[in-house]
């Protein structure tokens, strides 16, 4: 079993998307949990708030299995891609880490990059996993959180949602 963790953002309609993407998760994995859920900013792109949160769960899926199965529900909740665009969508759902394993080919991004440049990601993901390691960096995601700039930090609010 590897133990998965993916973040959860939407900017459309976000509080049902989320709600939505968080049940298919549960749906599949019962015994996945979630961090809280932050409202952020819209990076790279002018649009509404986004409310992001990080889910984890165990699975014996292969990376590529647990990849489609996150397009499928992404394709399940009215997702559009365009490539290279950066924009608002209904859900985003992004595989960050796949057991303490390093994939950077086809297409691959584990562990996800932008766990150490985006308070979205690396707050919620300090929250549930705190003590685990970043593969790379050797250190806890703790520690990484400790060390974010406080204007990241600012471009958060915890929201009360229940999934």
């Amino acid at each position: 079993m590897m133990q998965i963790a993916v973040s959860l953002g939407s900017n459309i309609d976000r509080e049902r998307n989320i709600r939505a993407a968080a049940q298919a998760i549960r749906s599949s994995y019962p015994q996945a949990v979630f961090s809280p859920v932050f409202r952020s900013v819209a990076v790279g792109f002018d649009g509404p708030d986004f409310l992001n949160l990080v889910a984890l769960y165990d699975s014996d899926r292969l990376i590529s299995e647990v990849l489609n199965e996150l397009h499928e529900w992404e394709d399940g909740l009215g997702r559009e891609r365009r490539s290279g665009e950066w924009t608002s969508r209904t859900i985003d759902l992004d595989l960050l880490l796949y057991g303490d394993g390093v994939f950077y080919d086809d297409g691959i991004d584990v562990p996800r990059k932008e766990i150490l440049k985006y308070a979205h990601v690396l707050k919620p993901l300090s929250l549930i996993l705190p003590t685990a390691v970043h593969p790379l960096t050797g250190q806890t995601y703790a520690e990484l959180w400790a060390q974010m700039s406080d204007e990241q930090d600012a471009l958060l609010t915890e929201e009360a949602l229940s999934l």
